[in-house]
């Protein structure tokens, strides 16, 4: 009887094993970690640096509003208007992830995966599902049609899934694309007789782009455009959260104030906090002012620049700029004409 065999050389992998460590486990678990302190933390982050921005960059002002903003309320401020911010750097990653996935999946395994696929791999499928509603009810209608490519992208929803033969799958391709160009049809007119191509090309290319986005791509490919769509992704979330940044946590007010017997004033700027003696505004323009409650006489809720307007589009009803959150709340209670004081007080 002869005693099986030893290996001489253990090796690397054979060492981790015995010592029961496993560095896939340990890159997978770097990977979790990386992922949710990123979900977590810039949320955290956005919000301090918000209250640093609208205090004018001043420590005392900036102070003040840490102390009478509470964290429920600058949680829920943050969620208003940044939602619609983190929802678009989640879909970004769990599109880009699922297609690198698939493509990397037929390389050899000591291919490194990608930063996004291992985070998409790591992350549950409730979890992406509801990054992209909250995404659908978030994001203006103008760029809603880009969620069509990105969820077939990060579900992998070939067109072949639709039906195993090729004419019946075929019927069901340009019955959907008939039913959402029936939806649009009218807002396409418009939007061409305004000449906003932007707005076409927006309504138009996602849908098509849909047919043929879910890979595998070329191996030749897939490090540098790794590589190149993680640089894009964090530059599109720095240049889209400026405006999250500089939006201001608190209501924009013009209160009209008795300054002396018969005359009044019109302050414009935001309410921090109001008890028995004063309302403390910050300014607009800059500063902060006690005001005594006594000599407030009338104020306003006024609309920022950044809730006016652009395009003059709608989409069966909807503004092309609301989403469908804010255009069902419209339906709800319609926007009221903004106050004279608000237009006059600059």
């Amino acid at each position: 009887m002869t005693a099986p065999a030893v290996p001489q050389d253990l090796g690397a992998t054979t060492v981790a094993v015995r010592d029961g460590w496993d560095p896939a486990v340990e890159r997978r678990a770097r990977a979790s970690q990386s992922f949710w302190t990123a979900v977590v933390g810039v949320p955290a982050i956005f919000s301090v640096l918000r209250l640093g921005v609208e205090a004018g960059g001043e420590l005392q002002t900036t102070l003040l509003l840490v102390a009478n903003v509470g964290p429920v309320n600058l949680l829920a401020g943050f969620l208003t208007t940044a939602a619609r911010l983190l929802s678009t750097g989640l879909v970004a990653v769990f599109a880009l992830g699922a297609v690198l996935r698939v493509s990397v999946e037929r390389m050899p395994p000591t291919v490194r995966r990608p930063l996004f696929v291992r985070w998409a791999d790591l992350t549950p499928a409730w979890f992406v599902l509801a990054s992209f509603l909250t995404a659908l009810v978030t994001w203006q209608l103008l760029y809603l049609p880009l969620l069509l490519p990105a969820f077939v992208a990060a579900f992998q929803l070939t067109p072949a899934r639709l039906h195993e033969h090729v004419v019946p799958r075929t019927l069901i391709v340009v019955a959907l694309l008939g039913g959402y160009g029936w939806l649009l049809a009218p807002t396409l007119v418009d939007a061409w007789q305004q000449r906003e191509l932007l707005v076409l090309a927006l309504l138009v290319a996602p849908p098509l782009l849909a047919l043929a986005v879910t890979g595998p791509l070329p191996g030749a490919v897939i490090r540098p455009l790794a590589s190149v769509t993680e640089a894009a992704v964090l530059a599109m979330l720095v240049w889209a959260a400026l405006p999250v940044i500089t939006t201001p946590v608190l209501p924009l007010t013009v209160t009209t104030v008795e300054s002396s017997p018969g005359v009044t004033e019109d302050v414009r700027g935001h309410v921090v906090t109001v008890d028995d003696v004063n309302m403390v505004l910050l300014q607009e323009r800059g500063g902060v002012r006690y005001v005594p409650v006594d000599d407030v006489r009338a104020q306003v809720l006024c609309p920022s620049e950044e809730e006016l307007p652009r395009h003059r589009l709608r989409i069966r009803d909807y503004h092309v700029e609301d989403s469908l959150l804010e255009g069902l709340g419209r339906r709800v209670r319609p926007v009221h004409r903004t106050d004279a004081a608000c237009r006059a007080v600059r």
